[in-house]
């Protein structure tokens, strides 16, 4: 057997998302199980090299998890010729100069989304990075997801008959902050610095949509900001610039509509933080992130409108859970294993800088729709 080591500049891994979910549960996992298996007798060992600005919370990360390697100059570790891939889990505002370096370095990338704050900036880095010659990924999580998994299947395996139309409903009630803390960082109400759920959520809605019922073609979206006033870490207050609630209509390439709602000001009231239904012809389904359920044509109950009588049956019951028939690993995890198969053996891989440049479009449209109160149509994008 042999060990192939990759090492991997991670920069933001201080931050929620960077630490539990792409050095915790996808990296450190992979090394947990003795390394990423190949094939032909060679196992791939990711060696992470933690890259940040606060040197006392980068110390302590590689300490609990016994990493040796950790930096806070970023050219330095880019200066490296041993390290091989460039990931970036920082705010969002501080992502483009530093994928530019890592390019200019000749280093293969990964990187969470949005991939810059619009979409000539995200152009440009996916031109810059093919042009380079070096392979590049951006994290499209959610369709990794079990319950979009079995929804995937179903579409795959015609359950719908023709999708009519897609209803999502994503979010939870994000404390302010005064009275209990706030459990996202102030940065994301601020939009000077990169913030706001339209630029956080539409790029997930664009891939979603896309890789499972079809391009976006138009986007119509309300956008707003619901609480104006909020209490940042120290609780000092602050006023929100950016928008905590996006309210979209989504044509996709063979008609089908969708319809999402993103907010960070409801109280959830189903059975997951997200959540999408799916109707058709045939059969209708509602997958949420590990659940996902359906109803066949042959088993839809027949309502009659009737609100002079209270109702005497639970619609609820007549849906039926999808078995899960295989197993799911973390959803980031399986994304970065596909990566760094690409990395490693050439694979083919399509989630791409120019995809996330995608998710930058939409959400830039987006914005535009809502400030001008109109559809918008949205072009197909090429480098």
């Amino acid at each position: 057997m042999t060990r192939r080591t990759v090492r991997i500049a991670m920069n933001g891994v201080t931050g929620r998302m960077g630490y539990r979910q792409h050095l915790v549960r996808s990296l450190l996992a992979i090394r947990d199980e003795g390394g990423m298996d190949l094939g032909n007798g060679d196992v791939l060992w990711p060696e992470p090299v933690l890259v940040g600005r606060r040197e006392h919370a980068l110390r302590e990360i590689a300490e609990r998890h016994g990493l040796t390697e950790w930096s806070t100059d970023l050219d330095t570790v880019l200066a490296d010729d041993t390290v091989d891939i460039y990931f970036d889990a920082q705010v969002t505002s501080a992502r483009v100069e530093s994928l530019k370096k890592a390019i200019a370095a000749g280093k293969h990338l990964y990187t969470e989304k949005p991939t810059a704050t619009d979409l000539a900036a995200a152009l440009d880095l996916a031109r810059l990075a093919t042009s380079a010659g070096v392979k590049h990924g951006v994290v499209q999580d959610k369709i990794f997801l079990p319950g979009l998994l079995k929804l995937r299947r179903l579409v795959e395996g015609g359950f719908f008959g023709e999708i009519l139309s897609v209803r999502g409903e994503f979010g939870y009630w994000v404390f302010e902050g005064d009275w209990q803390q706030a459990q996202r960082p102030s940065w994301n109400y601020r939009a000077e610095d990169g913030g706001g759920i339209t630029v956080d959520m539409f790029p997930h809605w664009e891939y979603v949509l896309h890789e499972l019922f079809g391009r976006v073609t138009s986007v119509q979206a309300l956008i707003t900001t619901h609480v104006p006033r909020r209490w940042d870490e120290r609780g000092e207050p602050y006023e929100a610039t950016a928008d905590d609630a996006a309210y979209g209509i989504f044509e996709l390439d063979g008609g089908a509509v969708a319809q999402i709602n993103s907010s960070w000001t409801v109280r959830v009231h189903r059975d997951e933080l997200v959540e999408f239904q799916v109707d058709g012809t045939h059969g209708s389904a509602v997958a949420g992130l590990r659940h996902c359920r359906i109803q066949h044509r042959g088993s839809t109950p027949k309502p009659v409108w009737n609100p002079d009588l209270p109702a005497t049956e639970s619609f609820r019951d007549h849906w039926q859970e999808v078995p899960d028939n295989s197993e799911y690993e973390n959803g980031f995890r399986a994304q970065w294993e596909l990566f760094l198969r690409h990395v490693a053996l050439d694979e083919p891989y399509h989630w791409d800088l120019l995809a996330g440049a995608r998710g930058v479009q939409l959400a830039e449209l987006g914005l535009r729709s809502a400030a001008e109160g109109r559809r918008l149509d949205v072009p197909e994008l090429t480098l």
